[in-house]
């Protein structure tokens, strides 16, 4: 008896297999080398694709909007690739050998990187430092390297945040209690690596080259697949779960067969397997809530015989509940996710030629380090002072839910995009009281863009962190890096929204021969309409998500695991 209370319940196995050893493995003994490898990861990513642009028009020779559609359609596909990681974890290979043989990959992608922009032969033929041409031959390996690195990426992403996450035992109270920290500290390091990379590696590739620049992010990597064999030994891992896809397969077949089916008004005539242990390997069942409660016909007596009562009373119940889970949150975060990016991209075009007094120069593609700054301050003091303030008053073991720290960050980033327009007026009266019409004549400090980055900042510790942790903790244990992989194609979808939104300001603004809201000179612009507008998207986001979390029903896992 004393044995099994040392021993994992959650149904965790060590390196070798065997039931997880309470006193031996996971929590946070092994969380620093998670932490590790996901900090060089990001540094090692953020690195490589921050001047991609830069490399792809100075070194590759393309034209400008070739190039920024070749780096569009890269980062699209390393948010689309993390479908395949996470189906290949969930299904068959587990999170930690996923993440092994995708790093791999990733290794592979970044090494022809680095000898595609330093091997002669290899690397684009230059004449003066921004006059080079590259052969279809040199184009096609830098190429096939970014992909190459895509495809690694989009292994290890929806796996580390979850795989960390399953350091902590679920049905340990005092661990569940760490896991919603460790989601801080997690995110605290993915903004650690991407601070080294926009300030050190953007500096090295600019003054140094592109050689340096592309080996340094390939040296992190590999120190990032150092760091997460270091930790084998102390590793909790769950065990992968079948294909996720037959089961949810299975649901939609037997939603179609049974369309007409009543509903029974009592929960305990749906049929399901009266046993707590799940009939799927590696999940836990999941507790029934009225959620798309129409979808209950699945489960009925009625129509069902042989083995297709076997089907959706053993599989295809569970499935189904997994579905439920997946739509519960995936809905929610769709509706006030994609209004981001749009923040993000008011705050970079702003002041891109702008400089503070002095002779002391910010490139425009560094302003996004004031975000990280913040991210950076705000990660401590939420999860060792805001935390511990809130647990006295509410009582929940992470001060408040994920629902209400998602909710918090919505709120913050309205006042970003406030905070942004009151400072837009401010710039344009100066320019119009002092004749400031040349575009290099900006009569403010590129620091006054600071307010704004520093409260977009505060509210992503809110909003992303806790979506994280919302996605690991309502998904089923199967599917927890499917749930995360959807996620993450949520950034893809916010992005080409994003693009969408200011392609149609711009068509409008500019009719009948306007200079539109945001023409390439500022000064004879409307940039503050467009944060007006972003102001009031949010506004309605809000009230969005709101209608949608008042309806949600938290989900937990009942029973035990295979």
């Amino acid at each position: 008896m004393e044995e099994d209370r040392l021993i994992t319940t959650d149904g965790t196995v060590d390196y070798r297999g065997n039931p997880a050893k309470k006193n031996e493995t996971g929590t946070w003994k092994a969380c620093p080398f998670i932490l590790g490898n996901e900090c060089c990861e990001r540094l090692a990513y953020y690195g490589m694709s921050s001047n991609l642009v830069v490399y792809f028009k100075q070194k590759l020779g393309q034209h400008s909007a070739t190039a920024s559609n070749n780096v569009t359609n890269w980062s699209g596909t390393c948010y689309i690739t993390p479908l395949i990681g996470a189906f290949v974890a969930d299904a068959y290979l587990g999170r930690y050998w996923t993440i092994a043989c995708f790093s791999t990959i990733y290794v592979i992608g970044m090494t022809l990187l680095t000898l595609s922009a330093s091997i002669p032969g290899l690397k684009p033929t230059c004449h003066v430092n921004d006059s080079c041409h590259a052969s279809k031959m040199q184009a096609v390996t830098c190429f096939i390297a970014l992909y190459l690195i895509a495809l690694g990426t989009g292994g290890i992403k929806p796996c580390v945040s979850s795989f960390g996450a399953d350091q902590f035992d679920d049905t340990d109270d005092v661990e569940k209690k760490h896991k919603g920290s460790f989601f801080n500290w997690f995110y605290f390091s993915i903004n650690i690596g991407a601070l080294l990379a926009a300030s050190v590696l953007v500096w090295v590739q600019t003054n140094v080259g592109w050689g340096w620049g592309f080996g340094i992010p390939a040296v992190a990597m590999a120190i990032a697949i150092a760091f997460f064999f270091s930790g084998t030994r102390l590793y909790r891992n769950q065990k992968p779960g079948g294909s996720p896809l037959a089961r949810i397969s299975q649901v939609l077949v037997a939603s179609f067969r049974k369309h007409r089916a009543r509903v029974p008004e009592d929960p305990s005539m749906l049929y399901e397997t009266t046993d707590t242990e799940s009939a799927i390997k590696g999940s836990r069942k999941i507790e029934h809530t009225k959620d798309l409660s129409s979808a209950d016909r699945n489960r009925s007596h009625k129509g069902l015989s042989g083995s297709m009562e076997a089907l959706h009373s053993d599989s295809g119940g569970r499935a189904e509940s997994h579905c439920k889970a997946i739509a519960g949150v995936g809905y929610g975060y769709n509706i006030c996710h994609c209004i981001w990016p749009n923040g993000n991209f008011v705050c970079v075009t702003r002041f891109n030629h702008g400089s503070p007094p002095g002779d002391f120069k910010i490139p425009a593609a560094s302003l996004g380090i004031f975000d990280t700054i913040s991210v950076i301050f705000w990660v401590p003091i939420y999860d060792r002072i805001i935390v511990p303030v809130a647990r006295r008053f509410t009582g929940h073991k992470n001060g408040i839910t994920q629902l209400q720290r998602m909710g918090t960050g919505l709120v913050i980033s309205i006042f970003s995009m406030l905070c942004a327009g009151i400072l837009e007026l401010i710039r344009l009266r100066i320019v119009k009281r002092n004749n400031y019409y040349d575009w290099t004549q900006i009569p403010m400090s590129i620091f006054w863009q600071i307010p704004q980055y520093f409260i977009i900042g505060c509210a992503e510790v809110f909003f992303f962190i806790g979506q994280l942790e919302l996605f690991y903790e309502q998904a089923p244990d199967a599917m927890r890096s499917l749930c995360s992989a959807l996620q993450l194609t949520t950034v893809a979808l916010g992005n080409y929204l994003s693009t969408l939104l200011v392609t149609i300001v711009t068509k409008i603004s500019t009719r009948n021969g306007k200079l539109g809201w945001i023409p390439d000179n500022l000064n004879y612009g409307h940039l503050h309409y467009f944060f007006w507008l972003l102001a009031g998207l949010s506004v309605l986001n809000l009230g969005a998500f709101l209608l949608v979390a008042k309806f949600y029903t938290y989900k937990k896992a009942i029973g035990t695991l295979r």
